[in-house]
């Protein structure tokens, strides 16, 4: 009996690249004799035609292609999430529709799975031409603070293509918090994961939806989900505040026993103060950081809203 492979594909103002990804994932699933293929696009509120692109590939393929459609833009996370509780394949995979995720490499992923024993097999990325320099230096500098900050390991240039089992993928489900990092949950439930190397691809139509502020949010998001070394780090800068504020302190008073008082210098003084002040902000900041993640989450409000699927 065939084994199903189900690929998520989530999908935001990509109405060009999504005919052209299903006719390259095509070519590669007529080579999978034993392996049908599951398509599961997520519309993440797209406002351009993605909508009519995945209908219209739905009804030459009605078997094989399935589309969610959300009420409005929940996010990348959301979408993944989605997708990974609709599908029903034996494996599942999560591609990214621009095809700079290589579908070539899916047939390598499956043997991976069934002759090697992996559980799970990602890919990451050796290089990263063509990205903007300053991009590419924090995305390093991302991998290497939340290494060293978090007991999860996170893969410097790991993708979200992946293929994985049924069982890894119900693993994941399980964990529905709403504040989701998928690079994250991937790593922290375990499981056997083998990593297929390949130098960075061009997207094969449009452009990416990613800002630099919107990946920069995206991995203060990632350090604030797996990782308490910030709270820590705002407990040490109010200690080592409080100690140097005592001290001076106690110089202040054996000094105006000894010397006398003079004339204060208001310009110090204020300088101090408003370090200090800035100091409270950074570590209310971070506090507030945790608080609001904390908010969102009991709530308890879905993920996302599905406005349609097939």
């Amino acid at each position: 009996m065939r084994k199903t492979i189900s690929i998520i594909v989530p999908c935001y103002n990509e109405q060009e690249s999504i005919p052209l990804f299903y006719v390259a994932v095509e070519k590669v699933a007529a080579a999978l004799t034993n392996h049908q293929i599951e398509y599961w696009f997520v519309n993440d509120g797209s406002s351009d035609q993605s909508l009519a692109e995945m209908r219209a590939l739905q009804t030459t393929d009605v078997d094989h292609v399935h589309y969610i459609s959300f009420s409005r833009n929940f996010g990348k996370e959301a979408a993944l999430y989605a997708g990974l509780q609709a599908a029903t394949g034996d494996y599942v995979a999560v591609m990214d529709v621009d095809l700079q995720d290589p579908p070539a490499l899916l047939p390598e992923m499956i043997n991976g799975i069934e002759q090697d024993g992996f559980d799970c097999v990602g890919t990451r990325r050796t290089t990263r031409v063509g990205e903007p320099p300053i991009r590419s230096f924090f995305a390093k500098q991302f991998y290497r603070i939340i290494n060293r900050i978090s007991q999860t390991e996170i893969v410097d240039g790991a993708r979200d293509y992946r293929l994985m089992t049924r069982q890894m993928v119900d693993a994941i489900l399980e964990m529905s918090e709403y504040n989701r990092f998928s690079k994250g949950i991937f790593s922290w439930v375990g499981f056997d994961t083998k990593y297929l190397e390949y130098q960075n691809q061009d997207r094969v139509a449009g452009t990416t939806s990613w800002s630099f502020w919107g990946l920069f949010k995206y991995s203060l998001d990632g350090i604030v989900t797996f990782s308490e070394t910030p709270l820590a780090i705002a407990s040490f800068i109010g200690f080592f505040s409080f100690i140097i504020a005592s001290l001076a302190l106690i110089f202040i008073i054996i000094r105006a026993l000894i010397f006398g008082d003079p004339t204060s210098g208001w310009p110090s003084l204020i300088s101090v103060m408003l370090m200090v002040g800035g100091l409270q902000l950074l570590c209310l900041g971070i506090v507030g950081k945790y608080i609001g993640k904390i908010y969102l989450e009991v709530k308890n409000r879905p993920v996302y809203i599905v406005k349609e699927k097939k």
